[in-house]
């Protein structure tokens, strides 16, 4: 697939795979696109092929160049130049590093300018691309790690979709206290409010269901700490903190669910991220590397030597 490098505009070149398919056939079944977003594009004649609007029923040719040319849109939040970390960009979509202390996105867009949303606006505008920055999932405001972020609305509604299918597998690291005695483990614990405290989250049968796996990675003995590694079957909030406390392995620094301040945060990094691409379908992997300076991972769990 070839992509403008300035947006909203991009070329689908149809590969051997989807010959034959037409493009309703593609956007309704290959690409299972939101049936609102397929209908806008149909509406707006968004797609050009051959220099003429596309006949939706047309069976495609191997090499036919769908233009896509979408309508540009305001940025959603205020652009603000900082630090930006970009673990992978095309012309659909972005995977970006968050450092701690900063927010995904801005609970009052017109007034906040220092989240992560804030960053990637502002570095889209220099490139000239003037999109909707749209989250695909969030992390906490001291969780560090892979966060994707869509640029247009047909993107975003098949990531939504990968998403709530569990077909984004997202891969954490977390420093918890006390040695952990299984090599592996599963909670599952339904997860819901806690009714004495505004943004804790608690064990209640009552909650949503919410399945954590994990896998001890290292001990540190003297520390009383192991580095274990999570993937989550459900994306609840605080879902790794509050399972992780409930077996008696808070994270450290998370003085919320009873970990000790012994760093400066949450010791929870999104690691790995791995998916299909939304439109090609190639597979994508990253490793989001830690941006904590001093090192709070590595700084606990030094090999022999170092």
């Amino acid at each position: 697939m070839n992509t403008y490098d300035k947006g909203p505009a991009f070329v689908v070149s149809i590969p051997p795979k989807w010959e034959n398919v037409t493009a309703e056939a593609l956007m309704r079944d290959i690409w299972q696109a939101p049936k609102k977003t397929v209908h806008q594009l149909r509406m707006d004649k968004a797609i050009i092929l051959d220099g003429q609007p596309l006949n939706w029923t047309t069976p495609l040719k191997k090499g036919d160049k769908l233009h896509f040319s979408l309508t540009e849109k305001e940025y959603g939040v205020i652009p603000a130049e900082m630090p930006l970390h970009i673990l992978y960009e095309d012309a659909h979509m972005m995977i970006v590093n968050k450092p701690a202390g900063m927010n995904t996105h801005p609970n009052n867009p017109s007034l906040e300018k220092d989240t992560l949303a804030n960053a990637v606006a502002w570095h889209l505008q220099q490139k000239g691309e003037k999109v909707d920055v749209q989250h695909i999932h969030r992390l906490d405001k001291d969780t560090t790690g892979a966060v994707v972020f869509a640029k247009h609305a047909l993107v975003k509604g098949i990531l939504d979709r990968l998403l709530a299918e569990r077909k984004i597998k997202r891969t954490y690291w977390a420093i918890v206290h006390g040695l952990i005695t299984n090599k592996k483990g599963t909670i599952t614990k339904a997860i819901g409010r806690d009714r004495h405290h505004n943004t804790r989250r608690r064990v209640s049968p009552s909650g949503q269901p919410a399945t954590t796996h994990f896998q001890l990675l290292e001990q540190n003995k003297p520390k009383n700490l192991s580095l274990v590694q999570l993937v989550l079957d459900t994306g609840r909030t605080h879902q790794i903190r509050v399972h992780m406390s409930s077996i008696g392995h808070p994270l450290a620094g998370d003085t919320l669910y009873g970990g000790k301040p012994i760093v400066s945060r949450q010791a929870l990094h999104a690691k790995y991220i791995e998916f299909d691409h939304p439109l090609t379908e190639e597979r994508l992997a990253f490793e989001a590397p830690f941006l904590d300076e001093p090192p709070l991972f590595s700084a606990f769990f030094k090999k022999e030597g170092e």
